[in-house]
């Protein structure tokens, strides 16, 4: 046990520097490289390099390369990101976001694999219940890797907080923010000012150097793991070609409940998008400035990791039907405040009211739309779950693809909309449980089910 929960804890510490680095990069895209939209591009790019790394990649890399030099490889494609920031332009930022994306499927896929090893291996040992092992060790990574949020945005704010020069934001100004926004290089020229090159650049330090020892953690502590199971695995990547897996994922549309998923799983890739490319800008970076930017997004990661761990243990008294009420009443009030609130500094608080708001009904999309897709697709989890990949990373590179073409009022118009239609189709599939089982639980238990199953982060 001892080693199997070192390499657990290995793989957990090194996505925790990781995604320390890229989930404050990622919050600050939008409001950082904001000349002709640069930022949010690509985030664009990145997730739509995305879908394609989780339909080919992962059976791939993790069979020539084994678990654990796939995520040595696959963590040195998120430092390049890191790196692109260094010199932000169209020639250097696209293509890491390209590299970042072909990297992301197979991190985590082999993680997953890792982990389901490492955790059925020890139990055959032991004699215990595999499913129950594989629970703890995915417990032990999400309890250490959720608050990477919390981590990467501290440090961006900290640094930016050490600006010398501090500039008060004009009532003209301030009107151009929120959701009718001036569309003006898309915020006003004060509170989006950027910090100076040297702390731009001690932050990208901070960051990178953060992505690097994860690396070094990974490939000098992490053991390859030799087992009967690994070999089974093997074989089982071998006979699955890259084809057959992207058939399958089509072939699974046929099953109406997940043609009716489509819009609750687009809908995931909606909010967050808007969140950390629409909320950081037009809210947050041009009312307050840049240095609150992290700030906001911890309330974000702080809430919503911790109602993830409290919907996951209390949707088996409530059901997940209540859940996504409770997250649609949320998210719709969200959105109508945001359409008529006009951002002010001396409302401080309210800055981190909504990203709180956000996080819980975040925390509720996340942990019971997967729940969702392991209870109705159990026997064919592995389509079910790349069609959770594609259509939720459809909705991130739409969101991001057209922050800067359309005014906030118009993209909050947009997010309701998709989340009425969410519900609706939502509520025709337990309206088809029902009709054909009856008996069906309706409650739900946050599983770790398949790599994206924490989409918030890549």
């Amino acid at each position: 046990m001892e080693k199997n929960l070192k390499n657990i804890l290995v793989i957990s510490f090194g996505f925790l520097l990781l995604f320390t680095a890229y989930g404050g990069l990622q919050s600050l895209q939008s409001s950082l490289h904001s000349e002709e939209g640069l930022g949010v591009a690509s985030l664009s790019v990145l997730y739509a390099a995305l879908i394609l790394s989780s339909m080919f990649l992962p059976p791939i890399l993790i069979k020539k390369l084994g678990c654990k030099w796939t995520i040595a490889g696959s963590m040195c494609c998120y430092i390049a990101f890191s790196l692109g920031n260094f010199y932000a332009s169209w020639y250097t930022l696209i293509p890491t976001s390209v590299i970042l994306g072909l990297g992301g499927a197979p991190l985590w896929s082999a993680k997953c694999t890792y982990l389901t090893i490492a955790g059925n291996s020890y139990a055959e040992k032991a004699g215990k219940n595999g499913k129950d092992i594989i629970n703890q060790y995915f417990g032990v990574f999400f309890l250490i890797f959720q608050s990477s949020g919390i981590w990467g945005n501290l440090i961006s704010s900290l640094i930016f907080s050490q600006t010398s020069t501090t500039v008060e934001i004009s009532e003209e100004d301030l009107a151009c923010c929120g959701a009718y926004d001036c569309m003006a290089d898309s915020t006003n020229s004060t509170g989006s000012a950027k910090p100076s090159s040297s702390l731009i650049y001690t932050l990208l330090g901070i960051y990178t150097a953060s992505g690097v020892l994860a690396v070094l953690l990974v490939v000098i502590f992490l053991d390859q793991i030799k087992s009967d199971q690994a070999e089974t695995e093997k074989e089982i990547l071998e006979t699955s070609s890259i084809w057959s897996t992207f058939l399958a994922t089509f072939q699974h549309l046929k099953d109406k409940r997940q043609c009716l998923l489509i819009p609750l799983t687009m809908y995931s890739g909606f909010e967050q998008g808007f969140l950390s490319g629409d909320y950081t800008k037009t809210y947050v970076t041009c009312a307050l400035g840049i240095h609150y930017v992290g700030y906001a997004m911890i309330c974000f990661s702080a809430v919503n990791s911790l109602c993830s761990l409290l919907f996951g243990k209390i949707s088996q008294f409530t059901g997940r039907k209540l859940l996504f009420a409770l997250a649609t009443v949320t998210n719709t009030a969200c959105i109508i405040a945001l359409l008529l609130w006009k951002p002010h500094p001396k409302q401080l608080a309210v800055f981190f009211v909504f990203p709180a708001l956000w996080g819980l009904s975040d925390a509720i999309w996340q942990t019971q739309t997967n729940g969702l897709y392991g209870i109705l697709f159990e026997k064919h989890k592995e389509a079910a779950f790349a069609n959770y990949r594609l259509w939720e990373s459809l909705g991130f590179v739409i969101a991001f693809g057209y922050s800067t073409k359309l005014q906030v009022y118009i993209k909050l118009y947009i997010l309701l909309s998709v989340l009425v239609l969410s519900m609706v189709t939502y509520g025709a599939v337990e309206y088809l449980e029902a009709k054909s089982s009856p008996e069906t639980p309706t409650a739900t238990k946050k599983e770790n089910v398949g790599p994206f199953t924490e989409e918030t982060h890549i």
